[in-house]
């Protein structure tokens, strides 16, 4: 008898810890993926290092590609959100944590030389591995060309990475990022080369293009920063910060592009 009643509890404690009966016999076509944007990163570290920052508590990511090999780790599950954004801030979005998956590289980023900061590469290896993660990411989340950023993009007053050296063109050629025609970009800087745009033009192409910039038309050190993580992508050769005539033919460009 005593072993009936037990086993009684113990079905009746089953039963009680299953959750509710949920019906999913319908869906709503009112949903997308909670990912909107992937960002960027690189780690400032190699990858022992890396991977013993990014299991703890305090920051994560959910992927961290090696250099070589490239081995891709997931460290937290997409449907999770990671802590790898912080403060930032992208199309209006904020704290991008909950609306974005990051992906970090392992790469020193930079150290500081007598000719000013020298930049660490990326291996092929990890730009490979990379892509093909991306258009997976980008396929299962039914996510377009120009989800896509770097920490640089999305918090441009405190963070540089992934850097000068971070491909953004082969990601272009691999339908992953939009990148603006080089005829069309010729064309505009001629035709700007006469009648250079004020700051206040740059500043809301800046925010046409995603970023968080200030639209007051002066040129200050916030503006500046924006202006660098735009050339950092897209003219890595030169990041000075400045307004110059090439600087606005390529927001032009991708900006009449869409």
């Amino acid at each position: 008898m005593k072993a009936l009643i037990s086993a009684a509890i113990l079905l009746l404690l089953a039963g009680c810890s299953s959750g509710p009966r949920i019906d999913t016999s319908y869906t709503s076509l009112g949903q997308d993926s909670r990912a909107q944007f992937i960002v960027i990163h690189y780690t400032s570290s190699d990858l022992q290092r890396s991977l013993d920052i990014l299991k703890g508590n305090d920051v994560s990511s959910h992927y961290l590609i090696g250099e070589s090999p490239a081995t891709i780790y997931r460290l937290v599950d997409e449907n999770r959100r990671a802590w790898h954004a912080g403060d930032s801030q992208w199309n209006g979005r904020t704290w991008l944590n909950s609306s974005s998956i990051g992906i970090e590289l392992v790469n020193r980023g930079y150290v500081e030389g007598a000719q000013g900061r020298l930049w660490y590469p990326y291996s092929e290896e990890q730009i490979d591995a990379l892509i093909v993660l991306l258009k997976d990411i980008m396929q299962r989340n039914g996510l377009k060309p120009g989800a896509i950023v770097g920490h640089s993009d999305i918090a441009p007053q405190r963070k540089v990475d992934p850097g000068p050296l971070f491909p953004w063109k082969r990601l272009a050629d691999a339908g992953l990022v939009p990148w603006p025609d080089a005829t069309a970009v010729a064309r505009q800087r001629d035709l700007l080369a006469t009648a250079m745009p004020d700051v206040g033009w740059f500043q809301a192409q800046l925010a046409r293009q995603g970023y968080k910039v200030p639209e007051h038309g002066y040129l200050d050190l916030e503006t500046r920063n924006v202006i660098a993580a735009f050339q950092m992508k897209y003219r890595p050769g030169r990041f000075d910060g400045e307004p110059d005539v090439e600087t606005a033919a390529l927001l032009a460009v991708l900006n009449a592009a869409g």
